[in-house]
């Protein structure tokens, strides 16, 4: 193939992968594409059609477009960060915590003056300490105050910093890994809308939990496996351009190897997932998930391509890779407890001062980390009895329901011009949002079997990590709250998007050619007549979901209403009070 006719062929890929709502590509996976000729002689349009990724140049309107949303995101997260005063709901644990660890390098018990023994890895808290060292930290009961190292501010929006941070960046991430799903900078600043104008978004960001943390670093990891998938295409891609023949035997039917075409973005996807199981070891759940993904990812690739045994070759290929991510992911999660490790004060560190625990050991580097494993299983058999009753506990089946939201603060204080006043910080989703969901995964499912679509099994697949191994613990009788869901949110979000471009445009086949003359007119009508209609559908939904945000956002950042006011919101007063 001439480099003319290759750089005509990439750029009318790139022109056909900027449509709003496009769902081209669907049938990638479908089965194999007719092979190239005799290897190299040209690579037909179908197999260049299936491996075409969206435009890796830099799109300045893409990124302006995802600057206005990341601008909003930020205004709603910072403004009025320090308020309420004082610490509200888990904050107590995990803002002594955080401060712990920048001070002592381990959490840290001030009213005994020892370490603490806590139950969830260190990096969340990490976070949230980096905002107190940077903005400043109080603490009035254990008489500590200390200046922020950049700025003094209120020392509430020290230790909330690094939550609002956090929210703020995975808006940013959701716009680009929806732009790049759906090829489309219009899907792609809507999911990360309805993200930034969700209420139990907002509320994680502006609160001292590790929850949001969890949140970004999981949709980091799955960012990162989608950008290995495309840049896997693109390798191949190049290969066949080159003249590759998938059907020889051997290396010969693979592109080249070499530390360059090693999968970056994949083993970078599994330190993010250790970073992600260092801020709480659900993100374990997205293990299988993601390994799934990537495997079926590199067996479509290699089917698209032509490779006569895609299976097997995807397996010897890329089985390797997927163990070394895996070991970085083990490598990424131990670095975080670099202060456990370095200091002799952490809990259970050294055997001496714990002389009534078994199993303990004070070997050098060989005892720390047996040590360290005994740590986990003591964390480990805590959470596994985790069954007091809670007044804000729910069960896995109403979260989507939002059948038991978690006040995180209340207060009946303050001026609001009433007899009677009311404060309250609620995580609650923003409804018509949450009530969305079912509907759309119900949506997901069908659309993407009908076209045969991987997008939607990612989807689908990464919803159910998030969701379904909390109804197996439900069944233990285990206390669980709706924030367990918040590594789900942004995937359930994407479904919604993924529904909402299924409406704007029809399905693509990349299989049949292309119309001419006057079919070709008329199917051009069609469409833009469709993508009309489906455009005013999906600005006329992201409007509702703007305004029911717009009226519960008093209750989201704790505004002083009247209590009538207040009580209008409780549209669910037997759940939601």
């Amino acid at each position: 193939m001439t480099s003319a006719s290759t750089a005509q062929s990439a750029s009318a890929g790139r022109a056909g992968s900027e449509h709003a709502g496009s769902t081209g590509d669907a049938t990638e996976e479908s089965g194999p594409p007719p092979t190239p000729d005799g290897g190299g002689g040209g690579v037909p349009a179908i197999v260049r059609r299936r491996l075409a990724t969206i435009d890796a140049r830099l799109d300045v309107n893409s990124w302006i477009a995802t600057a206005v949303v990341v601008a909003i995101a930020a205004i709603l997260r910072l403004v009025g960060l320090s308020y309420p005063k004082g610490k509200i709901f888990d904050e107590i644990y995990y803002a002594r915590d955080g401060w712990g660890l920048v001070d002592k390098g381990v959490e840290w018990n001030y009213k005994d003056n020892g370490p603490s023994y806590v139950v969830h890895p260190p990096l969340g808290k990490w976070l949230i300490g980096l905002g107190e060292w940077a903005f400043g930290y109080s603490d009035a009961e254990h008489n500590i105050s200390v200046p922020g190292h950049l700025m003094t501010t209120a020392p509430e929006f020290g230790w909330r910093f690094g939550a609002a941070l956090a929210g703020i960046v995975s808006v940013l991430l959701l716009v680009r890994i929806g732009r790049r799903l759906f090829r489309s900078t219009t899907l792609g600043c809507a999911a990360g809308l309805l993200l930034a104008l969700d209420g139990f978004h907002l509320v994680l960001s502006r609160t001292a939990l590790l929850d949001i943390f969890l949140l970004l670093f999981v949709l980091a990891a799955f960012g990162a496996l989608v950008l290995d998938r495309d840049a896997r295409r693109r390798r191949w891609s190049r290969a066949l351009d080159a003249g590759l023949d998938p059907t020889a035997p051997g290396r010969a039917g693979r592109p080249a190897g070499g530390w360059r075409n090693w999968p970056w973005w994949r083993l970078a996807a599994g330190v993010l997932l250790g970073l992600a199981c260092a801020v709480k070891w659900s993100a374990l759940y997205f293990l299988p998930a993601f390994a799934l993904l990537a495997l079926l990812w590199e067996v479509g690739v290699r089917r698209s391509a032509g490779v006569r045994r895609p299976w097997r070759d995807a397996l010897l290929d890329e089985l390797p890779w997927l163990v070394l991510a895996g070991v970085l992911m083990v490598v990424a999660y131990v670095a975080t407890w670099s202060g456990w490790l370095l200091t002799d004060d952490g809990y259970y560190r050294l055997a001496a001062r714990y002389p009534n625990v078994p199993g303990l050991s004070d070997t050098p580097i060989i005892g720390a980390l047996n040590n360290l494993w005994e740590y986990h299983k003591a964390a480990y058999g805590f959470h596994k009895q985790l069954d007091d009753p809670h007044k804000y506990q729910s069960w896995p089946w109403q979260w989507l329901l939002l059948g038991r939201p978690v006040a995180f603060h209340w207060s009946g204080e303050g001026a609001c011009g009433a007899p009677s006043c009311a404060s309250e910080i609620l995580l609650l989703g923003t409804p018509l949002l949450w009530w969305s969901f079912l509907p759309a995964l119900f949506g997901a499912a069908w659309i993407g079997l009908a076209r045969r679509d991987w997008r939607a099994g990612a989807i689908l697949l990464c919803v159910a990590a998030g969701l379904l191994p909390w109804f197996w613990f439900a069944f233990d009788g285990r206390t669980m709250f709706s924030f367990y869901a918040a590594p789900a949110l942004p995937f359930l979000v994407l479904a919604v998007v993924y529904v909402l471009g299924a409406i704007v445009t029809p399905a693509t086949d990349g299989a049949r050619a292309p119309a001419t003359g006057e079919a070709a007119a008329a199917g051009e009508d069609e469409v833009a007549e469709r993508r009309l209609v489906g455009g005013v559908i999906v600005g006329a939904y992201v409007l509702l979901v703007a305004l029911c945000f717009a009226y519960f956002y008093p209750i989201f950042v704790g505004k002083v209403l009247p209590y009538a006011e207040w009580s209008a919101r409780m549209w669910l007063d037997g759940r939601w009070i």
